[in-house]
């Protein structure tokens, strides 16, 4: 029992990746969200030609490997990449700093959102959004009193996606911020490195543990919340 105890414990670097873990993926769901719900509603109603191009550049983080996508990334935001020279000048470093956690934890989990979003708004009721205008509605009042309503549960849906497919993001992560324990380290990064140690697999295997709590109790409450937006 003791030993069991034991091997439950963390230590504080653990804990800091645990918390890093959420924030990471707190802060990526959140700053995405909106660009997630506008990028939704072009995929849902968008008429232009190229729509077809635009969802499949968004979902191409889905089908490239995560290491190709950090590399990319890396090259974008580097001291020498096109964003990276402008970021400098404005003193934003995202190279192996918590914001470069953040930007790929949110390119990498941002497909899984919009999917999930454009599905909700592709089933709303047209008819809704056209007696809404024959009525002298504008599109903003259709969009914030018809839409976004009836979308609620894809939107939420998509978050809860991102949110745990944030906490298990490794690959780009590992590329753009880096393994820095107490800065970029999550708990991906901390269990890869508990393994690549000698004795390390029991502090992997606590972590793992702790993954599969938060990831669970995510779906739980997740469940739990669009329950109560079907009784709705």
């Amino acid at each position: 029992m003791v030993n069991e105890i034991t091997m439950l414990t963390l230590s504080p670097q653990d804990i800091s990746a645990v918390g890093l873990s959420l924030k990471v993926a707190c802060s990526a769901t959140l700053i995405s969200t909106p660009f997630g719900i506008a990028c939704g509603y072009f995929l849902a109603f968008g008429k232009i030609r190229g729509k077809a191009v635009v969802e499949g550049l968004i979902s191409l983080p889905l089908v490239l490997p995560p290491v190709v996508v950090g590399y990319l990334l890396l090259l974008s935001f580097g001291s020498n990449g096109l964003i990276g020279k402008f970021l400098n000048l404005l003193g934003i470093q995202v190279v192996f700093s918590l914001t470069g956690a953040v930007i790929a934890s949110a390119v990498v989990g941002f497909p899984l959102m919009v999917r999930s979003i454009r599905i909700g708004m592709e089933a709303v009721d047209q008819s809704y959004i056209s007696v809404s205008r024959t009525l002298g509605a504008g599109w903003w009042d259709s969009f914030f009193t018809i839409v976004l309503p009836l979308s609620g549960r894809a939107i939420f849906a998509g978050m809860s996606l991102m949110f745990a497919r944030n906490l298990g993001e490794f690959g780009a992560t590992v590329i753009l911020a880096g393994n820095i324990p107490g800065v970029t380290q999550t708990i991906p990064l901390a269990i890869y490195e508990y393994t690549s140690v000698p004795g390390g697999d029991r502090m992997a295997l606590t972590l793992c543990l702790v993954s599969i709590s938060l990831s669970f109790a995510i779906l739980l409450i997740s469940e739990a919340i669009n329950r109560k937006f079907r009784r709705g």
